[in-house]
Protein backbone atom coordinates (compact mmCIF):
# COMPACT_ATOMS: atom_id res chain seq x y z
CA UNK A 1 0.00 0.00 0.00
CA UNK A 2 1.27 3.45 -0.95
CA UNK A 3 4.27 2.07 -2.86
CA UNK A 4 3.56 4.14 -5.98
CA UNK A 5 1.56 1.71 -8.13
CA UNK A 6 -0.39 4.45 -9.92
CA UNK A 7 2.81 6.44 -10.43
CA UNK A 8 4.34 3.44 -12.24
CA UNK A 9 1.17 2.97 -14.30
CA UNK A 10 1.33 6.62 -15.38
CA UNK A 11 5.00 6.28 -16.32
CA UNK A 12 4.21 3.20 -18.43
CA UNK A 13 1.48 5.19 -20.19
CA UNK A 14 3.50 8.37 -20.68
CA UNK A 15 6.52 6.50 -22.10
CA UNK A 16 4.42 4.54 -24.57
CA UNK A 17 2.96 5.23 -28.00
CA UNK A 18 -0.42 5.65 -26.28
CA UNK A 19 0.74 8.75 -24.39
CA UNK A 20 -1.16 11.25 -26.62
CA UNK A 21 -4.41 9.59 -25.47
CA UNK A 22 -5.89 9.36 -22.01
CA UNK A 23 -5.06 7.23 -19.01
CA UNK A 24 -8.16 6.34 -17.00
CA UNK A 25 -7.59 5.24 -13.39
CA UNK A 26 -10.23 3.25 -11.48
CA UNK A 27 -9.88 2.38 -7.80
CA UNK A 28 -11.73 -0.94 -7.60
CA UNK A 29 -11.71 -0.89 -3.80
CA UNK A 30 -13.56 2.44 -3.71
CA UNK A 31 -16.13 1.54 -6.39
CA UNK A 32 -19.29 -0.05 -4.92
CA UNK A 33 -20.34 -3.28 -6.62
CA UNK A 34 -23.63 -1.79 -7.82
CA UNK A 35 -21.79 1.10 -9.52
CA UNK A 36 -19.07 -0.94 -11.24
CA UNK A 37 -20.97 -1.63 -14.44
CA UNK A 38 -22.27 1.93 -14.95
CA UNK A 39 -18.93 3.49 -14.02
CA UNK A 40 -16.71 1.26 -16.13
CA UNK A 41 -19.00 0.35 -19.05
CA UNK A 42 -21.06 3.57 -19.13
CA UNK A 43 -24.80 3.82 -19.61
CA UNK A 44 -27.51 5.03 -21.95
CA UNK A 45 -30.11 7.65 -21.17
CA UNK A 46 -32.96 6.07 -19.20
CA UNK A 47 -30.96 2.95 -18.30
CA UNK A 48 -31.90 3.46 -14.64
CA UNK A 49 -33.51 6.07 -12.41
CA UNK A 50 -31.41 9.22 -12.61
CA UNK A 51 -29.75 8.35 -15.94
CA UNK A 52 -30.83 11.56 -17.67
CA UNK A 53 -28.24 11.41 -20.44
CA UNK A 54 -25.80 9.00 -22.05
CA UNK A 55 -22.48 8.71 -20.22
CA UNK A 56 -19.41 6.90 -21.54
CA UNK A 57 -17.62 4.60 -19.10
CA UNK A 58 -13.93 4.31 -18.30
CA UNK A 59 -13.40 1.70 -21.03
CA UNK A 60 -14.55 4.14 -23.70
CA UNK A 61 -12.63 7.04 -22.18
CA UNK A 62 -9.47 4.92 -22.23
CA UNK A 63 -9.89 4.05 -25.92
CA UNK A 64 -6.48 4.14 -27.66
CA UNK A 65 -4.99 4.93 -24.26
CA UNK A 66 -4.50 3.09 -20.96
CA UNK A 67 -6.96 1.76 -18.38
CA UNK A 68 -5.48 1.42 -14.89
CA UNK A 69 -7.43 -0.77 -12.46
CA UNK A 70 -6.03 -0.25 -8.98
CA UNK A 71 -6.74 -2.80 -6.23
CA UNK A 72 -8.18 -5.24 -8.75
CA UNK A 73 -8.13 -7.94 -6.05
CA UNK A 74 -11.11 -6.19 -4.40
CA UNK A 75 -13.43 -6.69 -7.37
CA UNK A 76 -16.52 -8.82 -6.73
CA UNK A 77 -16.74 -12.09 -8.67
CA UNK A 78 -19.60 -10.81 -10.85
CA UNK A 79 -17.57 -7.75 -11.79
CA UNK A 80 -14.57 -9.98 -12.52
CA UNK A 81 -16.64 -11.99 -15.01
CA UNK A 82 -17.78 -8.84 -16.82
CA UNK A 83 -14.24 -7.51 -16.89
CA UNK A 84 -12.90 -10.78 -18.31
CA UNK A 85 -15.46 -10.74 -21.11
CA UNK A 86 -14.52 -7.17 -22.06
CA UNK A 87 -10.83 -8.07 -22.08
CA UNK A 88 -11.37 -11.18 -24.21
CA UNK A 89 -13.72 -9.56 -26.73
CA UNK A 90 -12.26 -6.05 -26.72
CA UNK A 91 -15.78 -4.71 -26.99
CA UNK A 92 -18.41 -3.55 -24.51
CA UNK A 93 -22.03 -2.51 -24.29
CA UNK A 94 -23.21 0.43 -22.23
CA UNK A 95 -25.70 -0.32 -19.48
CA UNK A 96 -29.14 -0.12 -21.07
CA UNK A 97 -27.70 -0.33 -24.57
CA UNK A 98 -27.48 -3.07 -27.20
CA UNK A 99 -24.87 -1.65 -29.53
CA UNK A 100 -21.42 -3.28 -29.15
CA UNK A 101 -18.59 -0.76 -28.92
CA UNK A 102 -15.09 -1.77 -30.01
CA UNK A 103 -12.35 -0.60 -27.63
CA UNK A 104 -8.57 -0.52 -27.92
CA UNK A 105 -6.65 0.04 -24.70
CA UNK A 106 -3.70 -1.14 -22.67
CA UNK A 107 -4.70 -2.62 -19.32
CA UNK A 108 -2.49 -2.03 -16.29
CA UNK A 109 -3.81 -3.52 -13.07
CA UNK A 110 -2.41 -3.39 -9.54
CA UNK A 111 -3.06 -4.98 -6.18
CA UNK A 112 -1.55 -5.19 -2.72
CA UNK A 113 -3.08 -8.65 -2.22
CA UNK A 114 -1.67 -12.08 -3.18
CA UNK A 115 -3.91 -12.88 -6.15
CA UNK A 116 -2.59 -16.43 -6.45
CA UNK A 117 -3.80 -17.09 -2.90
CA UNK A 118 -7.17 -15.49 -3.64
CA UNK A 119 -7.49 -17.79 -6.66
CA UNK A 120 -6.90 -20.85 -4.50
CA UNK A 121 -9.50 -19.58 -2.03
CA UNK A 122 -12.06 -19.04 -4.80
CA UNK A 123 -12.18 -15.27 -4.30
CA UNK A 124 -10.55 -14.36 -7.62
CA UNK A 125 -11.26 -15.97 -10.98
CA UNK A 126 -8.43 -18.15 -12.21
CA UNK A 127 -9.10 -17.31 -15.87
CA UNK A 128 -8.99 -13.57 -15.15
CA UNK A 129 -5.81 -14.01 -13.11
CA UNK A 130 -3.98 -15.62 -16.03
CA UNK A 131 -5.45 -13.06 -18.44
CA UNK A 132 -4.08 -10.04 -16.54
CA UNK A 133 -0.84 -11.63 -15.33
CA UNK A 134 0.98 -11.47 -18.68
CA UNK A 135 3.78 -9.30 -17.32
CA UNK A 136 4.27 -8.54 -13.62
CA UNK A 137 6.15 -5.69 -11.96
CA UNK A 138 6.74 -6.07 -8.24
CA UNK A 139 7.04 -2.87 -6.25
CA UNK A 140 8.97 -3.28 -3.00
CA UNK A 141 8.50 -0.89 -0.10
CA UNK A 142 10.21 2.47 -0.41
CA UNK A 143 12.77 1.63 2.28
CA UNK A 144 13.93 -1.24 0.06
CA UNK A 145 14.62 1.11 -2.86
CA UNK A 146 16.19 4.21 -1.34
CA UNK A 147 17.86 5.05 -4.66
CA UNK A 148 14.39 6.06 -5.92
CA UNK A 149 13.87 8.62 -3.16
CA UNK A 150 15.62 11.62 -4.80
CA UNK A 151 13.70 11.17 -8.07
CA UNK A 152 10.36 10.63 -6.30
CA UNK A 153 11.00 13.58 -3.96
CA UNK A 154 11.85 15.88 -6.84
CA UNK A 155 8.70 14.84 -8.70
CA UNK A 156 6.52 15.31 -5.61
CA UNK A 157 7.90 18.81 -5.07
CA UNK A 158 7.33 19.76 -8.70
CA UNK A 159 3.72 18.55 -8.57
CA UNK A 160 3.12 20.47 -5.34
CA UNK A 161 4.50 23.66 -6.89
CA UNK A 162 2.43 23.32 -10.06
CA UNK A 163 -0.72 22.63 -8.01
CA UNK A 164 -0.09 25.94 -6.22
CA UNK A 165 0.53 27.93 -9.41
CA UNK A 166 4.30 28.07 -8.93
CA UNK A 167 7.14 27.14 -11.24
CA UNK A 168 8.06 23.42 -10.90
CA UNK A 169 11.46 24.37 -9.46
CA UNK A 170 10.12 27.01 -7.06
CA UNK A 171 11.07 24.69 -4.18
CA UNK A 172 14.20 22.51 -4.12
CA UNK A 173 15.82 20.23 -1.54
CA UNK A 174 19.30 20.77 -0.17
CA UNK A 175 21.76 17.86 -0.27
CA UNK A 176 21.44 17.51 3.50
CA UNK A 177 17.65 17.26 3.17
CA UNK A 178 18.01 14.54 0.53
CA UNK A 179 20.34 12.64 2.86
CA UNK A 180 17.80 12.91 5.67
CA UNK A 181 15.01 11.57 3.44
CA UNK A 182 17.20 8.66 2.36
CA UNK A 183 17.88 7.60 5.95
CA UNK A 184 14.21 7.51 7.01
CA UNK A 185 12.39 4.14 6.84
CA UNK A 186 9.09 5.41 5.28
CA UNK A 187 6.42 3.11 6.76
CA UNK A 188 3.82 4.91 4.61
CA UNK A 189 5.91 4.45 1.44
CA UNK A 190 5.54 6.88 -1.49
CA UNK A 191 2.27 8.28 -0.13
CA UNK A 192 4.02 9.35 3.08
CA UNK A 193 6.94 10.79 1.11
CA UNK A 194 4.61 12.93 -0.99
CA UNK A 195 2.72 14.29 2.02
CA UNK A 196 6.01 15.00 3.80
CA UNK A 197 7.32 16.96 0.80
CA UNK A 198 4.05 18.88 0.49
CA UNK A 199 4.18 19.86 4.16
CA UNK A 200 7.86 20.84 3.88
CA UNK A 201 7.19 23.01 0.83
CA UNK A 202 4.38 24.85 2.60
CA UNK A 203 6.27 25.45 5.84
CA UNK A 204 9.79 26.22 4.58
CA UNK A 205 11.02 29.77 4.13
CA UNK A 206 12.67 30.55 0.84
CA UNK A 207 13.31 28.32 -2.15
CA UNK A 208 15.65 25.76 -0.57
CA UNK A 209 14.21 23.16 1.80
CA UNK A 210 16.71 22.23 4.50
CA UNK A 211 16.72 19.32 6.99
CA UNK A 212 14.99 21.31 9.75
Amino acid sequence: TGSGKELVARMIHELSRRAPNRLQAVNCAALPENLFESGVFGYEKGAFTGAQERKPGRFELANRGTLFLDEIGDLALIAQAKLLRALEERRIERLGGNEPIDIDFRLVSATNKPLDLLVREGRFREDLYYRINAFAIRLPSLRARTADIPVLAQGALARHCEANQLQPDAKVLSKEAYDLLSRYHWPGNVRELESTLSRAAMSSHGRVIRPA
